[in-house]
């Protein structure tokens, strides 16, 4: 872990955050791939707070990220907590933990399957798919805010060379668990 410096578990020196080569600090040249993965990683920490203190002012005042990335699983296929563990890349009882809080607060709603008794399948409701709708117009607001700080091309620029290096596969909603599991096992 030594080659990632300023992340927790880093036993490498950590640079001083008042020092004008410090390489996350605005403008500086980012020369180490460790430094590209905490900006990538700052960039996606930054957008998701303003969003969750965006939608707390609307009233969503359980929702996390992960409940996002949950929301839409369930909305794009993940009817079941064992299909919900699979997507998320958590365990069936992590996941049935998050349903649990999901239905707590609305967003979805469990029903028997009327093939199998021992199923329950999971839908979202209409709140939830509201909740949905309000986070996509915060963070169409908050693109347009980092639009306007570095320019709208130049935006697209780096949403286009992002597309190139990570692909243009579905979206993965694995991240919450695929973070997780790695900080567990350590």
């Amino acid at each position: 872990m030594d080659n990632f410096p300023g992340f927790p578990w880093s036993t490498a020196p950590r640079p001083s955050p008042h020092r004008d080569d410090h390489p996350l600090r605005a403008g500086s040249a980012v020369s180490k791939g460790s430094d590209l993965v905490l900006l990538l990683l700052a960039g996606f920490r930054s957008l998701a707070d303003a969003a969750q203190t965006e939608l707390t002012a609307l009233g969503y005042h359980d929702v996390r990220p992960v409940t996002g990335f949950a929301v839409r699983a369930v909305a794009s296929g993940a009817d079941t907590a064992s299909e919900l563990g699979r997507r998320l890349t958590i365990t069936k009882q992590a996941a049935a933990k998050t349903i649990v809080g999901l239905q707590q607060s609305g967003y979805v709603e469990i029903d028997g399957d009327p093939d199998d008794a021992r199923l329950k399948r999971i839908r979202v409701t209409d709140h939830g798919f509201q909740m949905l709708s309000d986070s996509e117009a915060i963070f169409d607001r908050l693109r347009k805010q980092w639009a306007k700080k570095v320019g709208g091309v130049k935006l697209r620029e780096i949403e286009a060379g992002l597309a190139t290096l990570a692909g243009v596969e579905p979206l993965r909603l694995d991240t919450p668990g695929w973070l997780a599991r790695d900080v567990a096992a350590h």
